[in-house]
């Protein structure tokens, strides 16, 4: 089968798989197992990202590691939303209710086991060392015995009722001694994801030009997803609207992984990362801090001043408004002086052929200065000055 025909195929695989979401979806009228449909629309980002990539490079590996975690994400959810019609809306009456509980509780690392190794790969999908090539080696052995150790465990132990939580998971599934034993290779694979992370580590501290902002999307991309995890994790279990809309920015920040990865390796806007991790720290630090003065004022104005409290709310807000734009401009300034030195050495040179304009009567001088501040500035291929002569 060539590699066009397969990419029909998954696209068509994708395709189905979305649909029996929609219609599942539909059945059970609860989207939250799916993060309200949003675990759905990043798996289909992930998948979209990897297919382009294995259109454009089929023989970079990390367009594959992505495709097929998009496929493995999208039959989980799907899963997901098929225990909750049976075990919640049918008490178990279904047909292969005990192969979906089988699935639920094996799946377990098999989406992580198979997209990780896209962080060492990245960004031409070859494999760094002989060394490396060992160490994959043994980590590919180890996550197939660990995936068949936890499906065969888990299908021997399906109990005949299961507890279904509103996720879809199976807390009261017992995995018995055989998935148990599996666990003896997470230590490895913890290793493994880490020193891949040491190895681009060390590759950035290496890079230069293009190569150093490919590993700048792979950075923050990969800072973004585990902070959505983490919130996914700790805070997004669905029992209060809090948790719920928790869990669904958290899994939005989980896209920004194949967005990053996908940017980096097709070199899509490639040089735009300072730029927008520079606006994203500015904005964060302003919202925050506008936020606890917002508090601050308004406690201070209701609880120690005697105003009322629709006074009170009012005078904080204006307040927090109007300083808003102040706070921005210098917060902006500061940080890009840190993560955007390009956008801030071009300010700082055009605020300095700006001031020498001021003294200057030489026509000459001022061409030459204007070409020096525009090649610091833009760094253009080719300048030329053209003046116009007088009528």
């Amino acid at each position: 089968m060539t590699a066009r025909r397969i990419r029909l195929v998954l696209i068509a695989l994708c395709g189905l798989l979305i649909l029996a979401w929609a219609v599942l979806t539909v059945v059970t009228r609860d989207p939250w197992p799916t993060n309200d449909g949003l675990t759905v629309l990043v798996t289909g980002l992930i998948a979209a990202v990897g297919l382009v990539i294995v259109d454009k490079q089929p023989r970079n590996a990390v367009g594959w590691l992505l495709v097929a975690t998009a496929v493995v994400g999208l039959v989980d959810s799907v899963d997901r939303l098929y225990l909750v019609l049976d075990y919640r809306r049918h008490d178990g009456s279904l047909p292969l209710g005990k192969a979906a509980v089988a699935w639920r509780g094996g799946v377990a690392l098999l989406p992580f086991l198979i997209a990780f190794p896209a962080v060492l790969l990245f960004p031409d999908g070859r494999i760094p060392s002989r060394r490396w090539k060992q160490a994959l080696g043994v980590y590919v052995v180890l996550g197939i015995i660990f995936s068949l150790l936890q499906f065969s465990g888990e299908a021997v132990n399906v109990p005949d009722r299961a507890s279904i939580d509103i996720r879809g998971n199976v807390p009261d599934t017992n995995p018995g001694t055989v998935a148990g034993a599996a666990w003896f290779a997470v230590p490895f694979f913890l290793a493994f994801w880490l020193a891949s992370v040491g190895h681009q580590v060390r590759s950035f501290r290496r890079a230069e030009g293009e190569r150093r902002a490919q590993l700048k999307w792979l950075a923050a991309g990969s800072a973004l997803a585990i902070a959505g995890a983490v919130g996914i994790v700790t805070l997004g279990d669905g029992h209060s609207t809090a948790a719920r809309l928790t869990a669904d920015l958290s899994m939005l920040a989980i896209a920004a992984f194949p967005l990053a990865i996908g940017i980096g390796i097709l070199r899509y806007r490639l040089y735009e990362i300072d730029r927008l991790i520079s606006r994203t720290i500015t904005y964060a630090l302003v919202t925050g801090t506008l936020i606890g003065l917002f508090a601050a004022l308004v406690v201070l104005l209701t609880d120690v001043l005697p105003f009322s409290s629709p006074v009170g709310v009012a005078a904080s807000t204006l307040a927090a408004a109007a300083l808003f734009n102040p706070l921005r401009r210098r917060v902006q300034k500061a940080i890009d002086r840190r993560f955007n030195r390009a956008r801030y050495d071009a300010v700082a040179t055009v605020e300095a052929f700006a001031q020498q304009l001021r003294n200057a009567v030489d026509l000459d001088t001022v061409e030459a200065g204007l070409r020096d501040a525009v090649g610091r500035a833009v760094e253009p291929a080719h300048l030329t000055v053209w003046l116009r002569a007088a009528p």
